[in-house]
């Protein structure tokens, strides 16, 4: 019997008896609409985590420090941890990192006329910026090597300036770039009236220096860490902390070896993250990165997943009882006609395929339909119910995103693929069954 004789005397089976295909059917739809609804919800779930960890943080970022105080590490003998240009030109080279700079950091006052704010400088290694992807308004630029004391701000900084001679507070936010004169200095009073009268204690007679300046660039960047700080050349921020330390009078040491207490490492692909993080952690630094949010978000995500994928699964193991009760039932029909096939000499491997095929179309032709039907659920939850559905489970990720439900290309080929062998390993014993039959008894029998 020819593969093409096989299928349509399959097809002629099943609808010969359509109100008992339909319901076995009906069955797998459900099941595999049950399973790819839920699965769907979990990729939602994650894809919602992910969003919500990107706007506190870049997730391709990971942030270095050292065990300790990076000049006492740097005395011990075969101290670990310590973060030097050599190890971090070492670390450059691992599998997956993309770019690396030191980060050393000074809380300055930033004056423009009448106004000033404090706030954190960063002194990075300005050719890493455009690798760590940070993007600029339109109208300015990223640091570049020959810029000294040329500053690149975060976007929320420029809102954060007032006077601090009034008691109004301002909301306003200043145009930095078009700023013709920007002070930066490590006075904490700097712009501030002179209080007559008194004499003046040791810290009022540090003479600070103020470094005049401009503004190259404001960050696009929304909501991490960046949009509060300003940047700059990490060479020229070196010299204003050696020169602010020997204003202050502070006493420092030095290893011969410069150290960095902080370092910044931009990794290609977030899914290396964790590896590249659990490397460093055992070369003896410590690392933080939104990513590691995200990995433990994506655990619960997966764990809720799972009942959800069982619950389905259950919906899809009560189908494949109904497909095998659909087959036996159907071997008690055609008892005859399995007979006379066998007695006109039809091979036995062709009767065990029919059954098979019979209860493998009853699985694809479900698992399609379902996914079908899956399709417009997700799509329906992810327009008309979205609210609704955030509200009710927003119990487990704190709402959704952009979606709800996702269903991935893999996702709905797996489906139909799946429902189509639970159809074939249901339809197994019924299809061994009548191939075991003995020919004359079924023509008795009938």
């Amino acid at each position: 019997m020819s593969n093409r004789d096989l299928i349509d005397l399959c097809l002629r089976n099943l609808l010969r008896r359509r109100t008992r295909t339909l319901l076995a059917v009906v069955g797998v739809v459900v099941g595999t609409c049950a399973i790819v609804v839920m699965m769907s919800i979990g990729f939602g779930l994650t894809d919602s985590y992910q969003e919500q960890i990107e706007s506190y943080g870049n997730l391709h970022m990971i942030t270095v420090t050292s065990m300790g105080d990076s000049q006492m590490l740097q005395q011990m003998k075969d101290a670990k941890g310590v973060i030097t240009d050599k190890s971090l030109a070492e670390i450059e080279k691992m599998e997956g990192v993309g770019a690396v700079t030191p980060v050393i950091s000074e809380y300055m006052t930033i004056g423009i006329g009448k106004k000033v704010t404090q706030t954190r400088i960063v002194g990075i290694r300005t050719e890493v910026l455009e690798k760590f992807n940070y993007k600029v308004l339109d109208g300015g630029r990223l640091l570049n090597v020959s810029d000294k004391y040329d500053l690149l701000f975060g976007n929320q900084v420029p809102s954060w300036f007032q006077d601090p001679n009034s008691d109004q507070w301002s909301s306003d936010s200043i145009d930095v770039m078009s700023a013709k004169k920007i002070i930066l200095t490590g006075d904490d009073s700097y712009g501030q009236k002179k209080k007559s009268g008194g004499g003046e204690d040791e810290e009022d007679k540090i003479v600070y220096k103020e470094y005049e300046t401009r503004a190259v660039g404001v960050l696009e960047n929304p909501d991490d860490d960046s949009a509060y700080e300003v940047y700059m050349n990490i060479t020229a921020l070196e010299q204003i902390t050696k020169e602010l330390k020997k204003a202050r009078k502070e006493s420092t040491f030095s290893s011969g070896t410069k150290t960095y207490d902080e370092a910044l490492i931009y990794v290609t692909d977030i899914n290396d993250s964790a590896d590249i993080s659990n490397e460093l952690r055992a070369q003896g630094y410590q690392t933080s990165s939104p990513s590691d949010w995200l990995e433990s978000m994506k655990e619960t995500a997966k764990m809720i997943q799972g009942i959800l994928g069982g619950i389905g699964g259950i919906s899809l193991l009560v189908a494949a009882l109904g497909i095998t009760n659909t087959m036996i039932m159907s071997i008690y029909e055609r008892t005859k006609e399995i007979g006379v096939m066998k007695v006109i000499g039809a091979n036995l491997r062709d009767i065990r395929k029919m059954f098979l095929l019979e209860a493998g179309m009853i699985g694809f032709i479900g698992g399609l339909m379902g996914l079908i039907f899956s399709l417009i659920v997700s799509l329906l939850m992810n327009t008309v119910l979205k609210d609704i559905i955030s509200i009710a489970l927003g119990s487990f990720g704190g709402g959704y995103g952009s979606s709800i439900s996702r269903i991935p290309l893999w996702l709905a080929a797996a489906a139909v693929a799946f429902a189509t062998g639970i159809g074939l390993m249901a339809g197994y014993y019924p299809a061994k069954r009548a191939m075991n039959l003995s020919a004359l008894e079924s023509l008795k029998n009938e």
